[in-house]
């Protein structure tokens, strides 16, 4: 992992918007023993080529991201299981409209890299929780920033902040939630638990992305209970224990099924 603060990551964005777009100088090296473009899938496995050095144009567009207006909310329940309702923060009055029910245990979905509200992630999970549970299921689209991943520390402080309000505004309890992220959205979930205002009671990091800042990595103390789910270790997933509990099914790589790396990963 990258070890870079936050701070030295907004100090260093402010100080790239004076730079001239013709020059677009290297700041810093995620895997600076490795090679320098890479094939990284999205959360449908397409491939991507990536370039594992942040450049001066990257940071300037994370600064162009505004995940209050860019984010959007998705519910979806028993009453609306296939067609979801927006929430909008701040909205009160549609808010009071939708089927959310504050005396429910909310479901909150974060997807990685390159995803939406279409990604697998989703389309697999939110039937799934409906089926098994009388839930709130919110889906956090921040597919306008997952370009770049990085993009998920202010995405999941802003999460936060809509987490805050929603519970301010219809009365419904932090510790009622279960907020589950996959890979880059792996760590989001952990910035929007540790950014709340109390602690949810679960959180669920499924094969957290090894290239990420340390100092903003998923960690225990995000929730009350924190586990973490690793398919992949090595590759494209994080090694490293990080919850109260971590699992490594087939010793954390060689899912059944899967023939490559990247298959495990999407496991």
């Amino acid at each position: 992992m990258v070890a870079l603060s936050v701070l030295v990551v907004s100090a260093i964005i402010a100080a790239v918007s004076a730079i001239p777009a013709a020059v677009d100088p290297v700041i810093t090296k995620l895997n600076p023993e490795g090679l320098r473009y890479g094939y990284i899938r999205d959360d449908e496995g397409n491939p991507h080529l990536v370039d594992s050095w942040i450049k001066a144009s990257d940071l300037r567009d994370m600064a162009r991201y505004n995940p209050d207006v860019d984010n959007e909310y998705h519910l979806y329940t028993r009453s609306n299981p296939l067609v979801s309702q927006p929430i909008v923060q701040g909205n009160n009055a549609l808010l009071a409209a939708s089927h959310f029910d504050p005396k429910k245990r909310t479901i909150i979905l974060i997807h990685g890299f390159l995803g939406n509200i279409l990604s697998g992630f989703n389309t697999v999970l939110v039937p799934a929780f409906i089926l098994a549970g009388d839930v709130n299921v919110i889906v956090v689209d921040w597919g306008k920033g997952a370009h770049l991943g990085f993009n998920g520390i202010s995405s999941g402080r802003s999460v936060g902040r809509f987490i805050d309000w929603l519970n301010q505004a219809s009365g419904a309890n932090v510790e009622n939630y279960h907020i589950l992220g996959y890979s880059v959205g792996a760590h989001q979930a952990g910035i929007v638990g540790r950014s709340l205002l109390g602690r949810p009671s679960y959180l669920t990091a499924m094969d957290p992305a090894d290239r990420w800042l340390s100092s903003q990595a998923v960690r225990a103390d995000d929730a009350v209970y924190t586990e973490v789910i690793h398919t992949n270790i090595g590759n494209i997933g994080q090694e490293e224990p990080a919850g109260d509990v971590d699992f490594y099914p087939n010793g954390g790589i060689d899912m059944p099924g899967c023939a490559t790396a990247v298959c495990d990963h999407y496991r």
